[in-house]
């Protein structure tokens, strides 16, 4: 299995269903021109989406007191942008179906763990700045999707037993896919993004995460790909494949908040609240 073999397989994927390419139309003016009430009765339309909407806002790890039981309300609260990110990873979801046993999760629980980081995302940097959060948790949800086309590009393969130990074995996921792969999944994450014409700034936010220091000093992006990357880079250090909010892991990423200049201790609260309720569940 090469890189270009990889990048093949994504060029070859057919385009996300009807009804994200509708949601996305609905956004192609910017977030601020959304008509709420189409927004809406397009979500309706659709049972099996609805019902998935309603599900993943209604997780624990998202913090919402009242069980929220209509699209209205989902929208009203969790936002235009959040729901957008929950549509796109609905159709992703159907569209790479795919068994996440080689990375020690079953499909359940890979699915859990996204929402963990989109939530985690949520809760933190909404005191950071609120208008950023709704970019950034829709794409902490979906920015493993990498991670995705490489299990199902090994499926019935005869690497799929060698990753699958390597995989376990390692203990930097980004090193050993590098050794692997020749790329991270992040990095195929951003084509992924671009070959379905999701929001730019997703696959931007993504080439830049796994650029090594002297090619962020050489690559001339803009402060705001930079400022995304280094809360997305928070997020995946404190849930990951290897670590969802151990105490190691929300450790080292206070360490990157500090390095960001904001509050750890507020970062910290935030983890151990999610955490408190991951292990409660």
């Amino acid at each position: 299995m090469t890189f270009e073999r990889l990048i093949e397989n994504i060029d070859d994927m057919p385009q996300l269903s009807d009804i994200a390419r509708v949601m996305q139309s609905f956004y192609s003016l910017g977030i601020d021109h959304v008509d709420m009430k189409k927004l809406v009765r397009m979500i309706e339309s659709d049972v099996m989406l609805t019902a998935n909407i309603l599900k993943m806002i209604n997780s624990p790890y998202y913090g919402f007191k009242n069980k929220i039981s209509s699209v209205p309300q989902a929208v009203t609260l969790f936002g235009t942008q959040k729901i957008y990110g929950l549509v796109i990873h609905f159709a992703m979801s159907n569209q790479l179906k795919a068994d996440t046993a080689i990375y020690g999760f079953n499909n359940a629980q890979f699915n859990e763990m996204c929402i963990i980081q989109s939530s985690l995302m949520m809760q933190w940097y909404a005191k950071v700045n609120l208008r950023d959060t709704h970019i950034l948790t829709s794409l902490a949800l979906i920015m493993e999707s990498g991670k995705l086309i490489v299990s199902k590009e090994l499926h019935g393969s005869d690497y799929i037993e060698v990753y699958r130990e390597g995989f376990l074995a390692c203990t930097n996921i980004q090193d050993f896919e590098r050794e692997f792969l020749g790329t991270t999944s992040y990095y195929l994450s951003a084509i992924l993004f671009s070959h379905w014409n999701l929001e730019p700034v997703y696959a931007e936010v993504l080439r830049e995460l796994d650029l090594n220091e002297q090619e962020k000093a050489s690559k001339e992006n803009d402060k705001i790909t930079k400022k995304y990357a280094a809360a997305i880079e928070v997020i995946r250090t404190a849930v990951n494949l290897k670590e969802v909010l151990t105490d190691e892991s929300i450790k080292k990423a206070c360490v990157k908040v500090q390095e960001m200049g904001l509050d750890s201790e507020h970062f910290e609260a935030v983890a151990l609240r999610i955490k408190k309720r991951v292990l409660k569940d």
